[in-house]
């Protein structure tokens, strides 16, 4: 492990100092970006770079979300995803879902929308998504999308589906893969950011679920007897 640190920071301090060295027009990215960002289809800079710009890297990045989603279903030791011991009988937590569980939606919503002009967009919304899954889940509520079946495994791959199309869309009809048509960018990074907020509170909403319940300790913090 310590060989492994200590390559790490080597390549690092090398990179790094490579970067510092190259000539100014190559390190100017920020005047790249600004010059180009009217064209991307949105008006924050980051949702610009990770669905535009850099799309292929995120699109990446969500391949690799589902297939950890997938794996961590696939050891899941309740093949319905519904361990009773999950669930909390706490009327507090009961009282509550009443009033964060429409707001965490609704924020999701929100942030959603305005990731395309201000910090948001599908992963932070999705990680609301996932939360309100989870007030709902330790609250007992019905989640028939989490037993094993067609709304699992669609909800999984909604957002890289969708993304997958748009992609291949574009290399089909003369552009380049991930290439947008001009004046449907905006529209479409929205449908993108959609479906990926779905998939994404879904893949980790099943991620808490199917983790294994630890087992309860008793008051000395000992293992039960």
């Amino acid at each position: 492990m310590g060989a492994a640190c200590l390559l790490f920071t080597v390549c690092l301090l090398w990179a790094v100092r490579h970067l510092v060295a190259l000539p100014a027009e190559q390190q100017a990215l920020s005047v790249l970006l600004s010059r180009w960002l009217p064209d991307s289809g949105v008006s924050h800079p980051v949702t610009a770079v990770l669905l535009n710009f850099r799309s292929y890297d995120t699109l990446l990045e969500i391949g690799v979300l589902v297939i950890a989603g997938m794996v961590g279903i696939s050891l899941a030791r309740t093949s319905a995803l519904e361990d009773p011991a999950m669930r909390s009988a706490d009327p507090l937590l009961h009282a509550l879902l009443r009033l964060f569980l429409p707001l965490l939606v609704l924020l999701a919503g929100w942030l959603l929308w305005a990731g395309s002009s201000r910090p948001g967009g599908a992963f932070q919304a999705g990680a609301l998504l996932a939360a309100a899954g989870v007030l709902g889940r330790l609250a007992g509520l019905p989640m028939a999308f989490l037993r094993p079946g067609t709304l699992l495994r669609a909800g999984l791959v909604l957002g890289f589906s969708v993304f997958l199309l748009i992609a291949l869309l574009g290399a089909l009809d003369g552009r380049a893969f991930l290439a947008y048509p001009p004046g449907l960018a905006g529209a479409l990074i929205l449908v993108i950011e959609a479906g990926l907020s779905l998939s994404i509170g879904m893949i980790l909403l099943a991620l808490f679920v199917s983790a294994p319940v630890a087992p309860e300790e008793d008051a000395d913090g000992g293992p039960p007897a």
